[in-house]
């Protein structure tokens, strides 16, 4: 196995389906308190997400609150109630470039702009002959981490070094 040529700098999501995201909301905004700082519907992904904050800067933990636009459609965000967790990745090509050669089963679409304007794409939660390396699943959003995170990460790692 190579080298692997790119980092795994911190968690940048979780994402949490279910069937109404007011329900979701009465949870994560109004008793813990998370902020709402956008909103997000794709027919395409059969998804409404209000997409929550925890934290600040380079450090933001973003929560998406999901439900489904049509509940019977696929895929169906609400049936795994923790649908994914996100990480932020320093060179996301690489990235999917090396774990395609190592065998890692990526979920169809590519690496594209997500809910929240970063290059994302999506490890399968399934194995199959062809990758047999996968979330075993779960599924994970890998997620192209913008200067200031990559940075903060790196300042971070040099502090607790010394």
């Amino acid at each position: 196995m190579s080298p692997r040529p790119f980092k795994v700098l911190g968690i940048q999501q979780i994402a949490i389906g279910g069937t109404s995201k007011e329900r979701l909301r009465t949870l994560w905004v109004d008793m813990l308190g998370l902020e709402v700082t956008g909103n997000f519907v794709s027919e395409r992904e059969n998804v409404d997400e209000d997409i929550c904050a925890i934290g600040s800067g380079p450090f933001k933990v973003e929560v998406d609150l999901m439900q489904p636009v049509d509940i019977e459609k696929k895929p169906a965000v609400h049936t795994t109630p923790l649908n994914h967790v996100g990480l932020w990745i320093d060179d996301l090509p690489k990235a999917v470039e090396w774990l395609t050669a190592q065998g890692v089963r990526f979920a169809p679409g590519g690496i594209r702009k997500g809910a929240a304007g970063f290059d994302i794409c999506f490890l399968h939660p399934k194995s199959n002959e062809a990758f047999p390396v996968s979330g075993e699943g779960v599924l994970i959003e890998m997620v192209q981490a913008p200067p200031e995170v990559i940075n903060a990460f790196a300042a971070m790692s040099k502090a607790h070094a010394a």
